[in-house]
C-alpha cells in the first residue's frame, strides 16, 4: 500500500477524530456515551495508523499529521483521567466531610441506639453470665471461649480473613442504609442488635477478667468500623425520618432527594471499611502485644480526627473562595 492509498483509506476516520477532539475540548455538552465510545475507537485506530505510518512513511507529512492528531487525543484522554481523579479526591476529601457535618445529628442518634443495645446487654449478662444464651444466637454463644482469646494469633489466613470481614461489614452498612426505606425501623433494629452483640460479649469477658484483652482485639479496627456503621446508619435514619416527616413535600420527593444524599454518605464509608478490614485481618490477629494493639487504636482515632479536621478546613476554604 502506497501513501496515497493509506491516506484515502483512513482519512475519514481521522477527520471524525479531529472533530470529536475539538467538540470534547469545548465543553460538557458533547460528552455523551456514544461520543466517548466513538472517541476511544477512533483514537485506538489512529494510534495503530501512526505506528504503521512511522514504519513505512517515516518522512512523509502524513506521519507528522498523525503524530499531532494522536497527541491531541491522548492529551484529551489524559486530561479526563486527571479530572476524574480530582473528582474522587474532592468527594472523599471535602464533599463527604461536608455531608457528614450537615447530618452529624443522625450519626449521633445511630451511636446512641448502638449504645442502648450495648449497655442493656452488658448489664443483663453482667448480672448473670447464663443470659448470654438468651441474648446471643446459640451458635455465637456456644462458640465463644474467653480462655482461648489470643491463642490463635498469627495462625489465620489474613488476606482471606480481611476480604471476608470487609464484605460482611459493607453488607451491614448497606442494610443499615437501605433500612431507611422502612421508615428507619430496620436501621434502628440493626444498630441496637449490633450493640447487643458487642455489649454481651464485653460482659462475658468481664466475668472472666479478660476485659483488657477483649478490648485490645476490638478497638484497633472497631473504632473505624463502628464510625463507618454509625455514618451508614445515620444515612438510613435520615432517609427514614424524611419519609416519616416529609414536611411540605411528598414522600416520593423526599425519598428521591434524601436517597441521593444518603447514598453519598454510604459511599464515603467504603474506604473506612477497607481500612478497618485490613486492620482486622492483619493486625488484630497478629502475634503482637496488647499494648501495640491499643497503640494502633489510638492512631486510628488520631487519623479519623485529622481526616475530618482537614476536610472541614478544605470545606471552609472552598466556601470562602466561592463567597469572594
Amino acid at each position: 500500500m502506497d501513501v496515497k492509498q493509506f491516506i484515502k483509506q483512513h482519512r475519514d476516520d481521522w477527520k471524525q477524530l479531529e472533530q470529536l477532539v475539538a467538540a470534547l475540548s469545548k465543553g460538557r455538552r458533547a460528552i455523551t456515551g456514544d461520543n466517548i465510545t466513538k472517541f476511544h475507537r477512533l483514537y485506538q485506530k489512529a494510534a495503530q495508523n501512526l505506528s504503521y505510518s512511522q514504519t513505512y512513511f517515516q518522512h512523509d507529512n502524513v506521519t507528522r499529521y498523525l503524530n499531532g492528531l494522536v497527541s491531541k487525543a491522548h492529551n484529551l484522554l489524559y486530561k479526563d483521567q486527571i479530572s476524574s481523579g480530582k473528582q474522587i479526591r474532592y468527594f472523599f476529601g471535602t464533599k463527604f466531610i461536608g455531608l457528614l457535618l450537615e447530618q452529624w445529628n443522625f450519626v449521633i442518634v445511630a451511636m446512641i441506639l448502638f449504645a442502648i443495645g450495648g449497655i442493656g446487654s452488658f448489664l443483663a449478662v453482667m448480672s448473670d453470665p447464663l443470659h448470654i444464651y438468651s441474648v446471643l444466637p446459640a451458635n455465637v454463644a456456644q462458640g465463644v471461649d474467653p480462655e482461648s482469646l489470643g491463642s490463635y494469633d498469627g495462625a489465620v489466613n489474613s488476606s482471606l480473613m480481611s476480604a471476608s470481614i470487609m464484605t460482611n461489614n459493607i453488607q451491614v452498612a448497606i442494610l443499615a442504609f437501605a433500612g431507611g426505606i422502612t421508615f428507619g425501623i430496620l436501621t434502628v433494629y440493626l444498630l441496637i442488635y449490633n450493640g447487643i452483640m458487642v455489649g454481651a460479649l464485653a460482659a462475658l469477658f468481664w466475668h472472666y477478667d479478660k476485659s483488657y484483652d477483649f478490648w485490645a482485639y476490638i478497638v484497633p479496627h472497631g473504632i473505624i468500623e463502628l464510625t463507618a456503621i454509625f455514618i451508614a446508619g445515620g444515612a438510613g435514619l435520615l432517609m427514614g425520618y424524611k419519609l416519616f416527616v416529609p414536611g411540605n413535600y411528598s414522600r416520593g420527593y423526599q425519598l428521591k432527594q434524601q436517597a441521593k444524599r444518603s447514598v453519598q454518605l454510604l459511599l464515603g464509608t467504603i474506604p473506612l471499611f477497607v481500612i478497618a478490614g485490613i486492620i482486622e485481618g492483619f493486625i488484630t490477629p497478629a502475634n503482637i502485644s496488647l499494648e501495640a494493639k491499643y497503640i494502633v487504636a489510638f492512631l486510628t482515632v488520631i487519623g479519623l480526627f485529622l481526616y475530618i479536621l482537614i476536610g472541614k478546613m478544605k470545606l471552609m476554604k472552598a466556601t470562602t473562595n466561592s463567597d469572594s
